[in-house]
């Protein structure tokens, strides 16, 4: 265990998140963290479920004099997103996320941090490992493969939950309870790569977009944040056409859900036009540098020559690559008319990569309303097509419905109320949770899903509030302690 984080309060449950920064756990390669999980469940004598998957829940019987109460259980997904800054060394498979403590704020050196969701998971466990909280019965449901399309929860297994209230610990601003989410789906298109002859007067550079701020594509995707795809195939777009400049390369974004950071390509130009490219890098960097001056100080355009590439696309196919990147919409389509300051329905431009015979590219659609998100999903599907790609979106998942008469959250919200003087903030997000999924494998459980302050996320400016921390952990320590009788 590391002792970075060790003397911050509530102190169990920083010993066992900065355990879970030991042990990696990108989506679909969480096996490590699940082992630990497991053996701190084994080592404590406590019953494990797991389904076929391999979600698994954690089950703990209710203290003494807590028998009659409602069972409850505390969930979390135990993936992360993995980012990191171009110029960071890093092997998120093998390595531990090197945490330190910035003033009231927990940050990882040069990636993501995992506080999505392993401060949750640290919570469950620190209740697991109590032996001085008063609780029913109680179980902690750790989810699989949540950030690379809610895989966890779409398969989990209908016989590893005995709960009836469900408390998911993945939410991202103190003081508030989120009681619906957007639904969404990924839509993912292919162009077959059409190679052309490099012509030999031709000079070769690398075109690299950084700097931006990137960010969790549900949270931030209303903040007017930069998308490095979208400035780098607008310049190569101009450039091609004011310039006869080739491409051989594009690639930007890795994840679904993250807001493109950094984006590459290699470009030939001709030799009569070097200068006037050059001349034109320089002035589209101010210009985006300017119209972006206040979401997106540090971004920067460059231009550095390289080698000559194997291979550039033939004219006709980059300008069809060009104009479906140019076509492609992202960001927000609509804002909710009900709920003020909710975003309801919305895209992100993802990934690009060029491949050994094809361009790939992935998308994420989300909304509050189920019709819109096919509805956003045929928009990017048709500028997909209409450059020539084979097009494939996935089964997607529900919204969760909001009930504003949830027992568990008129019970929390009174608690909350007395416990700092205020009332909570209550919500719906834009951003998916896994309770919809779960709604629709579990009917009737009740839920409501809280934590603690986080921003940043799906970035490596990711980082967690511990001040907000305690006030998460109190809020949970007493929910547990005021659950109703069963009925």
């Amino acid at each position: 265990m590391g002792n970075v984080l060790s003397g911050l309060t509530p102190q169990p449950v920083w010993d066992i998140f900065e355990e879970i920064c030991q042990h990696p756990h990108p989506s679909k390669k969480e096996d490590k963290l699940a082992a630990y999980i497991l053996n701190f469940a084994e080592e404590r004598g406590l019953a494990v479920k797991k389904d076929a998957l391999g979600n698994f829940t954690i089950k703990k019987p209710a203290t003494p004099g807590m028998e009659n109460r409602k069972a409850v259980c505390i969930q979390g997904h135990i993936d992360m997103v993995c980012e990191k800054n171009s110029d960071v060394e890093f092997d998120f498979d093998n390595d531990p996320i090197q945490v330190y403590i910035d003033g009231d704020w927990v940050k990882a050196k040069g990636t993501t941090l995992g506080a999505d969701n392993g401060i949750g998971v640290a919570m469950g466990m620190a209740v697991l490992a109590a032996n001085d909280l008063a609780h029913p019965q109680f179980e902690v449901l750790c989810t699989l493969d949540e950030e690379t399309g809610l895989t966890g929860a779409m398969e989990l297994g209908t016989d590893i939950m005995d709960a009836e209230i469900l408390i998911n610990l993945d939410s991202e601003e103190d003081g508030a309870f989120t009681i619906g989410c957007a639904g969404g789906l990924n839509t993912a298109g292919t162009f077959k790569y059409i190679d052309d002859t490099v012509p030999a007067n031709h000079a070769t550079y690398n075109l690299t977009i950084k700097g931006l701020k990137g960010g969790h594509s549900g949270i931030e995707i209303h903040d007017g944040r930069g998308n490095s795809l979208k400035f780098l195939n607008r310049l190569i777009w101009n450039l091609a056409n004011e310039y006869n400049v080739r491409l051989s390369s594009i690639n930007g974004g890795n994840k679904h859900n993250a807001i493109p950071r950094e984006a590459f390509a290699v470009v030939t130009v001709p030799a009569e036009n070097d200068a006037d490219f050059n001349k034109y890098i320089e002035n589209y960097n101010k210009v985006v540098q300017a119209e972006f001056a206040s979401k997106e100080p540090n971004m920067s355009v460059t231009a550095e020559k390289t080698e000559m590439p194997a291979r550039i696309m033939t004219a006709e196919f980059q300008q069809r690559l060009m104009n479906s990147f140019y076509a492609m919409p992202h960001g927000v389509i609509r804002m909710s008319p009900d709920i003020d300051g909710l975003v309801q329905t919305s895209t992100n431009f993802a990934i690009v990569e060029t491949r050994d015979d094809e361009v790939y590219v992935l998308t994420s659609q989300r909304s509050s309303v189920e019709t819109e998100i096919g509805d956003i999903g045929g928009m990017v599907r048709c500028a997909l097509e209409l450059g020539g790609a084979a097009v494939d979106a996935s089964d997607g998942y529900p919204p969760w419905e909001p009930n504003v008469h949830s027992p568990i959250l008129i019970e929390a919200s009174n608690l909350f109320e007395k416990m700092w003087g205020r009332k909570p903030v209550i919500e719906a997000i834009h951003a998916g949770l896994e309770c919809g999924l779960i709604a629709e494998k579990y009917p009737g459980m009740d839920m409501l899903s809280f934590g603690p302050n986080l921003k940043e996320v799906h970035s490596p400016d990711e980082m967690l509030q511990i001040s907000t921390v305690g006030n998460c952990w109190n809020l949970l320590v007493e929910i547990l302690k005021n659950i109703p009788e069963k009925d």
